[in-house]
């Protein structure tokens, strides 16, 4: 796609920031985002701090509010992670119908974005590969847990890229926790494709050791919405115990080989589809670390879940996502009934959807 192709999508950028010593790089990179495609930043930060990105952001960039409920009139979208209300209001403001979402610490490249937007000719949601750049010490051992979800499966960036109209057409997805997740799966519900690209690079800034730490619980507790690696992964502490009983002549061989397999899985994950490009080996040796980590995460993230979700932003979150069953009654057919109808929203139309 050249140039003026990736002018046909637009990026919504989701923003809601207490503090903003990261505002020098994000306004860097806007400005040659914008050059590239039509940028919208919806930021539900306070009004101070709205105001200095409104002076910090390129002339090119969209700067607005979110509308609670995503500008949809509906209660899915508003409360519960705030996060989606932001990109379902970045939805039904955008005039394209290729859009790009992701994160803050997210940065695209002009050739893999191009490469994104391009995948959506084939498909409804197209699912990228994020990668640490730099890697501080805290990114080295969050890199572990990446490559053992792309041995696993596949991982799960902060970027995604969508098609406007099937995103709409299911009117929208719910605030859980594991955002990304319920929005492929609602699409997906409605008949959508999605296509998964784990050689498709896209860079992410890491978040600061103090952030990192606070999401240890919280990235364990997205596990809710997938029963098969929760039940794995609840598994690791009973097994480490139960090591730790044996006789000491096999304790010895028993925890060598509970820190053996994550390396050899997240080994497996660096080696997949060219992720040597990006992912040192140093990380693969991180593994073990993370999956003790996450040993001890998974019981916490299970204790907060009988005492009703898990802390966020203030309220208290209980669902990680919901499951594909779920979904697929609530939305199967939806992007199917849309095409036979050929529904082409006109110009006029989306001004009228303006929040």
């Amino acid at each position: 796609m050249n140039a003026k192709g990736i002018l046909s999508a637009e990026y919504i950028l989701p923003l809601r920031w207490t503090e903003d010593s990261q505002l020098p790089d994000l306004a860097a990179y806007l400005g040659r985002l914008a050059t590239w495609i039509p940028v919208t930043v919806v930021d539900g930060s306070d009004p101070e701090l709205f105001e200095r990105h409104a002076a910090a952001f390129p002339a090119g960039v969209s700067h607005i509010r979110p509308v609670q409920g995503g500008g949809n009139g509906h209660s899915r979208g508003s409360g519960g992670n705030g996060k989606v209300a932001g990109v379902m209001t970045g939805v039904r403001a955008a005039k394209a119908e290729l859009l790009v979402i992701a994160d803050d610490d997210v940065r695209y490249t002009r050739e893999s974005l191009t490469a994104v937007v391009n995948h959506l000719a084939s498909a409804d949601v197209v699912r990228p590969q994020n990668y640490f750049e730099p890697l501080p010490w805290h990114a080295w051992w969050d890199t572990a847990r990446t490559l053992i979800n792309r041995a696993w499966s596949a991982d799960y960036p902060g970027t995604l890229a969508v098609r406007r109209s099937a995103l709409l057409a299911t009117g929208g997805y719910d605030p859980v926790l594991f955002e990304n997740l319920e929005l492929i799966r609602t699409v997906k519900a409605a008949g959508g494709q999605e296509k998964i690209l784990p050689d498709l690079f896209v860079a992410r800034r890491p978040p600061g050791p103090r952030h990192f730490l606070k999401q240890r619980t919280r990235q364990a507790y997205d596990d809710f919405a997938q029963p098969r690696r929760l039940a794995a992964e609840l598994s690791l502490l009973p097994a480490v115990a139960a090591a730790a009983c044996l006789p000491r002549g096999h304790r010895g061989r028993a925890f060598l080989g509970l820190a053996a397999a994550p390396v050899i899985i997240a080994g497996i994950g660096r080696r997949r589809n060219n992720g040597a490009a990006v992912f040192p080996f140093r990380a693969v040796w991180c593994a073990p670390l993370w999956a003790l980590e996450r040993a001890v995460c998974i019981w916490i993230a299970l204790a907060f879940r009988l005492a009703g979700g898990i802390p966020y932003a203030g309220t208290r979150l209980g669902t990680a996502a919901h499951s594909e069953a779920k979904l697929q009654r609530r939305h199967s057919g939806k992007l199917a009934t849309l095409r036979q109808q050929d529904i082409k929203p006109s110009a006029s139309n989306r001004d009228q959807e303006q929040p």
